[in-house]
């Protein structure tokens, strides 16, 4: 008996020697991705500095993050029904939009957004305004056409995943939700909720994040 418990005693200490050798790897696997992270976006921190005097107004409710992070990984399909990803855009900063037809707040901002592609939109900047629509694919289409909306390419998570990835994340709790992402593929400002974004207040907090101002 003596025997048996001194066995089980060591047994117990070998697992758990183990599981706090694993949670060790595990840390150090979570505090490298975390630094590789932080080094990446170490330069939008500068981008975050410039914005933060420009959330006012009609974008007062925006948050500027102080420390960016890559966002979430997320997919979706372009213009032409292909899998994108937000990496498919390094190199020129975006203004992710989610949108449904179902949503009012939606909607009533699609014009602005419209306006604000066609006013900024070009070789280093872009509005990606995604549709999670998930039933009747044919109506976010058509909605925008019949609400003359032609500067923004179609984009769409119709299988609704891409929502679910941002709900967890924390990114979402309701719609619209609006992120920009810089040239680097870095979070540098989100907002939840609806916002006039070919305003005055729009223009210069875009034009000030991409050094036109």
């Amino acid at each position: 008996m003596l025997l048996y418990r001194r066995h089980r005693r060591l047994i117990t200490a070998v697992l758990l020697i183990c599981a706090m050798g694993g949670a060790a790897i595990w840390y150090s696997l979570g505090r490298a991705s975390l630094d590789r992270t932080t080094r990446e976006c170490e330069a939008a921190a500068s981008i975050g500095e410039r914005l933060r005097p420009f959330a006012k107004g009609e974008l007062a409710a925006i948050s500027v993050d102080k420390t960016p992070q890559l966002p979430p990984a997320v997919a979706f399909n372009g213009p032409e029904g292909q899998p994108m990803s937000l990496s498919d855009f390094k190199g020129k900063m975006v203004l992710v939009n989610l949108w449904a037809t179902w949503c009012v707040p939606c909607r009533q901002e699609m014009p602005a957004l419209d306006k604000l592609q066609a006013d900024l939109g070009g070789a280093d900047f872009q509005v990606v305004a995604i549709n999670v629509d998930t039933r009747n694919p044919d109506k976010p289409k058509a909605w925008l056409q019949e609400n003359g909306i032609r500067n923004l390419a179609y984009y769409a998570d119709p299988a609704g995943k891409l929502l679910q990835v941002l709900q967890r994340s924390g990114h979402v709790v309701g719609l619209p939700t609006t992120f920009v992402v810089d040239a680097s593929g870095c979070e540098i400002a989100l907002l939840k909720g609806p916002a006039e974004w070919a305003s005055p207040d729009a223009l210069a907090f875009i034009r000030t994040a991409l050094g036109r101002s």
